[in-house]
């Protein structure tokens, strides 16, 4: 089945094997990133934004970065990922001591290497970190601005959703939307429906990262739907930061329902023990939603994909045969 991504961040596709083997080439100490199975070590969401910080620093050079998008890529491929769009960080660039032409230049690399390969296609969304303040935003959204290759297709916000009232972002998100650029932003994730709503009137925004307490509120439910706001729902991720205990708990059925525009996404697959063929895999078991559900899944992704009309229509060539009525629009 094609399947099709919108929220994956490209340092947490890093599997623990490459991050491993890029440490000992730049030595940089990760003794403390992997627990006792070589797994990535973490236990709630503060610590694993720190694990994956600790697994970014390790790549250091252009070829560093080509290398894994190329790996995720290609092993997306395997399980018919046709399309995917990978959140990139001006502020991980900077941290490391990278060049941002180098940072995403090497991610295009490798994305290219891998879709004369395998047929996938890759796109960047450069994006804000929200922990690191309001200010260091300015300049994320500067930076991204300032380097808009043709595969740079959109722009947002991740990181810790507790910290920063999110309309002190509006800033750096203008500078991006006066450029041109879709906005995405993480919402509704470890805060509640609020801060989906909060998101909602501050910031343009087409699509809301994750957005799943957003059920919550059925007023704000009924807002998504109605104005055509699309989830990037990830319910692996959702399960193992424990914003559900089960996956039986999920709303993602309960929301699509609704009416709300839902997609399927992997966020940061090695350190949920993920992959967009299990999100599918997930949907199918545990939420509710047929062969010819996930199929419509990948079509409302592909018109929800920041990616140019050319693009999205040989997405949709990809598809036909897999669904006879495409929705548009």
């Amino acid at each position: 089945m094609p399947k099709v991504e919108l929220h994956c961040h490209i340092e947490g596709a890093a599997p623990p094997d490459l991050v491993r083997r890029l440490a000992r080439k730049h030595g940089v100490d990760v003794s403390r990133l992997f627990d006792e199975a070589g797994d990535y070590a973490w236990s709630d969401f503060s610590s694993f934004i720190t694990a994956y910080d600790g697994a970014a620093a390790v790549f250091r050079t252009r070829e560093d970065y080509a290398e894994l998008a190329e790996t995720y890529l290609t092993a997306s491929a395997a399980e018919g990922v046709i399309y995917t769009e990978v959140f990139v960080s001006p502020d991980h660039a900077r941290r490391t001591g990278i060049p941002y032409e180098d940072y995403i230049g090497g991610i295009v690399d490798g994305m290219r290497r891998a879709e004369a390969a395998h047929g996938i296609v890759g796109r960047l969304i450069p994006l804000i970190e929200r922990h690191f303040g309001p200010r260091t935003a300015v300049e994320a959204a500067k930076t991204a601005v300032a380097h808009l290759i043709p595969e740079v297709v959109g722009f947002g916000m991740a990181g810790d959703e507790r910290l920063h009232a999110v309309a002190e972002f509006a800033p750096a998100f203008m500078i991006a939307h006066e450029a041109g650029l879709p906005l995405t932003s993480h919402a509704g994730e470890v805060m509640g429906a609020e801060s989906v709503r909060a998101t909602l009137d501050a910031l343009p925004v087409r699509r809301i990262g994750h957005g799943v307490r957003a059920i919550e509120d059925a007023a704000l439910v009924r807002r998504l739907a109605d104005e055509g706001v699309v989830l990037e729902c990830c319910p692996g991720s959702n399960i193992a930061l424990k914003v559900f205990d089960r996956f039986e708990d999920h709303p993602f059925k309960a929301l699509k329902d609704a009416g709300v525009i839902v997609t399927l996404n992997s966020d940061d697959p090695p350190f949920f023990w993920t992959s967009m063929g299990r999100e599918y895999r997930i949907a199918h078991d545990h939420l509710g939603q047929s062969e010819a559900d996930l199929v419509a899944v990948t079509a409302a992704a592909i018109e929800a994909a920041f990616c140019d009309d050319a693009t999205r229509a040989r997405l949709r060539a990809r598809l036909q045969g897999h669904e006879p009525a495409f929705p548009r629009g």
